[in-house]
C-alpha cells in the first residue's frame, strides 16, 4: 500500500533494528506472533521485504523500512516515517551489531570508529529517538541485545566487547532515568549463536571446525545457540508480564556466562 494510502495500525508496534536474518529475523517473528504489529529495520532492502512478506503472509503484520542506522540523517527520515506511516513506537529492539576478529594489537582507529559506530552509537540513536514518547505516554519497553563477550571478556573481540559492554552500562542507566514514567530497559547478552552471520565469521577463520568445536566446548549445554532462544528472552522483557523487571541483563547462552 502507498505510504499516502497507509493508515497508523491499531497494534503496539515493535520495531527491531537489524531484522533482516539472524537474531533480528526471529526476533521479528516471534514478536509478530506474540500480537505486535513489527517494524523490521534493515539496510538490507531485498531481506528487509522478504521477512516483512514472509510475516505477513504467515505470522502476523510488519512493515518495513530500508535504512542506514549509522547516518543519523537517514534515521531521523525513517522515524518521521514510521510515525506517520505505522505509528508511535511502544517497543524498541536495539538487535544490530557486527564483529570483526582481531588482536588488539592488530587495530587502528579506522575499526574502532567502525565497530563502536555500529555496535554502540546506533543503539544510542535509535533510543535518542523513542525514548522521550515512551516517557510522555508513560510506558514503553527498550531492550539491548549485547553479547556474553562484553560480561566475560573475550580475546580478538575487545572492541566488539567493549562497544557492547557499553551497552550494558547505558542501559543500566537509562533504565533508572525511566523507571518512575513506566519505561523498562533490559539487556540480553548471548552467546554463541548459529546465525548467518556467525556461519560466515567463523567460515573466514582458519581452521573453522576446530574453532567452532573450541567455542562449543566452552557452553555447558555443548551446542550453539539459536536465534529463536534469543528471541523467547525478548519476547519476556516487551511482555506485560516483565513490567516490574528493568535494568537487567539475561544471558542465553547455554550457561557459558554465570554471573
Amino acid at each position: 500500500m502507498p505510504a499516502e494510502q497507509r493508515k497508523p495500525t491499531d497494534k503496539r508496534v515493535a520495531l527491531v533494528t537489524g531484522s533482516g536474518q539472524g537474531i533480528g529475523r526471529a526476533t521479528a517473528e516471534r514478536l509478530a506472533a506474540d500480537g505486535f504489529h513489527v517494524v523490521v529495520l534493515d539496510k538490507n532492502a531485498d531481506t528487509m521485504k522478504e521477512v516483512v512478506e514472509h510475516i505477513n503472509s504467515r505470522v502476523g503484520e510488519a512493515s518495513g523500512f530500508a535504512c542506514e542506522a549509522t547516518d543519523p540523517a537517514s534515521v531521523a527520515e525513517v522515524f518521521g516515517r514510521i510515525r506517520a506511516e505505522v505509528g508511535e513506537v511502544h517497543a524498541l529492539v536495539n538487535n544490530v551489531g557486527k564483529d570483526s576478529p582481531k588482536w588488539f594489537v592488530q587495530t587502528d582507529e579506522a575499526l574502532w570508529a567502525e565497530l563502536i559506530a555500529l555496535n554502540f552509537m546506533v543503539t544510542l540513536r535509535m533510543t535518542h529517538h523513542v525514548l522521550p514518547g515512551m516517557i510522555e505516554r508513560r510506558a514503553g519497553r527498550i531492550v539491548n541485545i549485547a553479547t556474553d563477550a562484553a560480561r566475560s571478556g573475550s580475546a580478538m573481540e575487545s572492541i566488539y566487547a567493549g562497544a557492547k559492554g557499553g551497552i550494558i552500562s547505558f542501559t543500566k542507566s537509562i533504565a533508572n532515568e525511566s523507571a518512575k514514567y513506566g519505561v523498562t530497559a533490559n539487556v540480553v547478552s548471548p552467546g554463541p549463536i548459529a546465525t548467518p552471520a556467525f556461519k560466515e565469521l567463523m567460515g573466514n577463520q582458519k581452521d573453522t571446525e576446530a574453532q567452532v568445536a573450541r567455542m562449543v566446548g566452552q557452553v555447558p549445554m555443548r551446542r550453539l545457540g539459536e536465534p529463536a532462544e534469543v528471541a523467547a528472552a525478548v519476547s519476556f522483557f516487551v511482555s506485560d508480564g516483565a513490567s516490574y523487571v528493568t535494568g537487567q541483563t539475561l544471558s542465553v547462552s547455554g550457561g557459558r556466562t554465570m554471573v
